[in-house]
């Protein structure tokens, strides 16, 4: 087993990064490692744990604004809002159910260098839009710091946005600075049932432009509601088209009235109340339904309505099935494939139709033999490895962790 690294301070962190750099040790960056099974595999000679460095450093609820160490747990921080009524809009998700880690673990380091988002994000936009400061240790071993505790601080350079979705091969994120919002006061979901893939999209594309204000919009296809924990919506055993209103409880009887009666050509309306409403899309945002699983499953983002064209090609070659999230823009597939994980002809299929497709469960072998990313342009390439030189010249940060070369 590899030796980690454990530092309890910037001025440790940034230590071990320079002597890393100096000596060209590579270093495996992680917070509680609830995401080590996500990503290419890595060879790499030392982990650096950040762990120890956690804690929130900073709330101010009326100023809608929290501050915390990497190594905070995201349900520390949930809980601290809650207690508030507040929320992080961006309802990020814990991948437990994918990798078969223990739930719980993510950190909010790895939240926002993973860029990690939920059911929400179609309406509140994603990790990185809300975070508006960060602390960070390049792989020269220099501290950075960026942004601040209001938005017109983020002038020039957005370094928190190039840092989110870096996976940690840029620099080692020690504290992060982000926005949250008022928890709703209530919740409800209009559920229809049987729908196929391309008529659900376009049931979720309707709802959204209404102005009813729908937070959320997914479609579970039936071979997986069948693993839903709910056991009325599993008891169905047809898909289950989903959307979910948001606010104070006179407002949510409202919009959903005017809701049902503009979907109503699609077919016979149920409802879930507030609990009802709040499992389920906690079974969405954790994707509940692939626990325990080992099949390959990709995260495809597209077009909403190509969502169904990109699920159909994929079902000509492979065994595959999807839910649908943010009115059908992402796609989690569940494929059986070849030995590798059907990459061929997804990467295909994604050219056709457009977006982009990452391997997020697979093996290890398959994840060291095939690209898990989607593969760079060649100017997206160009501008990327300017940016590992400038920041991680040496290489040691999370090596191969996105691209083989890099």
């Amino acid at each position: 087993m590899l030796d980690d690294f454990k530092p309890a301070t910037e001025t440790d962190l940034a230590r071990i990064v320079t002597d890393a750099a100096a000596k060209g040790t590579s270093l495996n960056i992680m917070g509680a490692g609830s995401k080590q099974a996500l990503g290419r595999r890595m060879e790499t000679d030392k982990r650096l744990s950040m762990r120890a460095l956690s804690g929130i450093v900073l709330y101010e609820p009326t100023e809608m604004v929290m501050s915390a160490r990497a190594g905070t747990r995201l349900i520390d921080i949930e809980a601290q809002l809650a207690g508030r009524g507040q929320m992080l809009a961006f309802e990020p998700s814990d991948y437990a159910s994918l990798t078969g880690g223990q739930p719980g673990l993510s950190t909010i380091g790895g939240v926002f260098a993973t860029n990690t988002s939920g059911p929400r994000r179609v309406t509140a936009g994603a990790a990185r839009d809300h975070f508006i400061g960060v602390r960070a240790v390049t792989g020269r071993g220099e501290l950075i710091k960026s942004g601040g505790r209001v938005m017109k601080n983020v002038t020039g350079v957005d370094v928190c946005r190039g840092l989110a979705n870096s996976w940690g091969t840029l620099a080692v994120v020690s504290e992060v600075t982000f926005k949250v919002l008022p928890m709703p006061e209530s919740t409800a979901t209009i559920i229809l049932f049987g729908l196929p893939d391309e008529f659900a999209v376009e049931a979720m594309c309707a709802a959204m432009m209404t102005p009813f204000e729908v937070s959320a919009a997914a479609h579970i296809q039936s071979s997986l509601a069948t693993a839903l924990q709910h056991a009325g919506l599993r008891s169905q055993g047809r898909s289950v088209t989903a959307l979910r209103i948001e606010n104070v409880p006179k407002s949510i009887e409202y919009r959903k009235g005017r809701l049902v009666e503009a979907l109503k050509s699609f077919g016979d309306i149920h409802q879930l109340d507030r609990d009802n409403s709040v499992s389920f899309w906690g079974e969405v945002r954790t994707l509940g339904v692939f626990h325990g699983g080992s099949a390959p499953v990709w995260r495809i983002s597209t077009a909403p309505r190509n969502g169904p064209k990109v699920v159909a090609a994929i079902t000509k070659y492979m065994d595959c099935k999807a839910i649908y999230d943010w009115s059908g823009g992402l796609v989690w597939a569940e494929v059986l494939a070849t030995s590798d994980a059907g990459a061929a002809d997804i990467r295909r299929v994604v050219a056709t139709y457009g977006g982009h497709a990452t391997l997020m469960r697979a093996s290890p072998d398959v994840r060291a033999a095939v690209e898990v990313f989607q593969p760079l342009d060649v100017g997206a390439a160009k501008l990327t490895r300017k940016l590992k030189a400038t920041f991680d010249p040496s290489g040691v940060l999370n090596p191969g962790r996105m691209y083989a070369d890099l």
